[in-house]
């Protein structure tokens, strides 16, 4: 018996990790059915306490009227304005 052939004796196939089992070496594999508990990868947010807030301010007709009347006038939408909307965006984020 050559000296390669003895190491290769040696070798306990117990130790080699499959790479797609997510497993340590020498571990029993854990069964590949599904699980009840399955990871979920959904975004979780809660907006409950954003809109207790906004229940909580007051209504201002005469704002929502304002903002109507610069949004028809033209005045929100020239290019002074989208430039400094995008210069708070940047500075500030969204």
């Amino acid at each position: 018996m050559s000296g390669s052939e003895a190491m290769i004796d040696k070798i306990d196939t117990n130790q080699i990790q499959d790479p797609f089992d997510g497993q340590p070496a020498g571990k029993a594999s854990r069964s590949k059915a599904a699980s009840s508990e399955q990871a979920d990868a959904t975004l979780q947010i809660n907006y409950d306490r954003l809109i207790e807030a906004a229940k909580a301010t007051p209504a201002d007709a005469g704002a929502v009227q304002r903002a109507r009347e610069l949004l028809e006038s033209g005045q929100l939408d020239n290019p002074a304005n989208i430039r400094e909307a995008a210069s708070n965006i940047i500075t500030f984020g969204i």
